[in-house]
């Protein structure tokens, strides 16, 4: 996968998954910039960006042409239904669902003048398949996909794809508390048919060929990067 001259957008790049795809895109060539609240410790261009609040005029500091977009943010926040309170659901919902749809409209004029562009978000498991106390993350998550793939219907004829990539349980600051000690990791790597949680690496890699003109013929797909949860038993 050759990035060399593509201009890409990661939001929420400095940690979990978003940084190994930064790191995994730079790799190849590409010219990244991130968009988030903490700049990042290795001086890739950043754009100060709170995906939950309105931010006027920051799609100005992004290059004319973008190749690609990848929205990375995410929650955990696993609680039975009865204890769920509306501002759960509505963090939720503006981490996942409403930060997207303001960087994604943002980011569309740049992704056409690229006559070949994609952009990646990413789901969760849970959102097609029942976990208890998933009711909030899955409800936005679910939003989340539904929006791309009718982003994907709009946008084709403007040579844009838009995929999303459903995880498991990865290995990633934002997991901590599920993987903080050794009882909690085995239980979690058990509840996977391939017997271990996912890496940040793993997800990188997936999103980094949806990015890539190799992906060229794929768009409004929901990939499932699991070790097997969904579908395995």
């Amino acid at each position: 996968m050759d990035f060399n001259g593509k201009n890409i957008l990661i939001v929420g790049g400095t940690s979990g998954i978003g940084l190994a795809l930064q790191q995994n895109l730079r790799q190849r060539g590409a010219n990244v910039w991130v968009a988030s609240r903490r700049e990042p410790a290795d001086g890739t261009p950043h754009i100060p960006l709170d995906v939950t609040a309105p931010a006027d005029g920051w799609a100005a500091a992004l290059p004319d042409t973008l190749h690609g977009v990848a929205y990375c943010p995410g929650s955990i926040n696993l609680k039975p239904f009865a204890r769920l309170s509306e501002d759960d659901f509505n963090r939720d919902w503006q981490v996942n669902v409403m930060g997207a749809v303001r960087v994604l409209q943002a980011a569309v004029p740049a992704l056409k003048k690229a006559q070949g562009a994609s952009v990646v978000v990413f789901s969760t498991v849970a959102a097609r398949t029942g976990l208890n106390f998933h009711a909030s993350i899955a409800a936005a998550k679910g939003a989340l996909e539904g929006l791309a793939l009718s982003l994907a219907a709009e946008y084709a004829g403007s040579r844009i794809r838009f995929n999303a990539v459903a995880p498991s349980l990865t290995d990633t600051p934002l997991a901590g508390n599920l993987l903080s000690s050794p009882e909690k990791r085995e239980a979690s790597d058990k509840r996977h048919p391939l017997g271990r949680v996912g890496t940040a690496a793993e997800l990188a890699s997936l999103a980094a060929f949806l990015l890539s003109d190799q992906a060229g013929w794929i768009t409004g797909q929901v990939l499932h990067a699991d070790g097997g949860l969904s579908s395995l038993r």
